[in-house]
């Protein structure tokens, strides 16, 4: 009997060593008994964050990802109004099925990684294009200027 020869499908391909280094930290941030849960993570939120972001901030948070996590933000189409904060968990916690306390913590896991790859300026550009209450899910303080 002869069968075709394939190679593992997309989703069964082994990952980069950065995007494996990137699960790694949301695994470590997140205490996640598995690497397999925090690729749950890491996919959910960011192509969360990729139906937001957009403009130079999403070109260069792509560029300062792994290949792998730069797919998952770039292959979201984003909405035509950014959520708040709050909103953009309680939209990734219907997505998901999550409880929001659950959600709160895959997000801030994941963006604690993607904080540290990408670095406190691009950061400071993302939040500064988001509307109230990003900071919060970037573990920062979210200062609002006096009236």
């Amino acid at each position: 009997m002869i069968t075709e020869a394939r190679g593992p499908r997309e989703s069964q391909q082994p990952h980069s060593t950065g995007y494996e280094q990137l699960l790694e930290m949301v695994r470590y941030e997140g205490a996640y008994p598995t690497r397999e849960r925090a690729d749950e993570a890491v996919r959910l939120v960011l192509a969360g964050l990729g139906r937001q972001l957009t403009g130079d901030e999403r070109v260069d948070l792509a560029r300062c990802l792994p290949l792998e996590a730069a797919r998952i933000l770039t292959a979201q189409i984003p909405g035509p109004q950014p959520l708040t904060g709050w909103d953009f968990a309680k939209d990734i916690a219907t997505r998901s099925g999550a409880s929001l306390a659950t959600t709160r913590w895959d997000i801030g896991s994941v963006f604690t990684a993607v904080s540290a790859q990408a670095g406190p300026l691009l950061i400071t550009r993302i939040l500064h294009q988001l509307p109230t209450g990003w900071a919060l899910l970037f573990g920062q303080a979210d200062l609002t200027p006096a009236a």
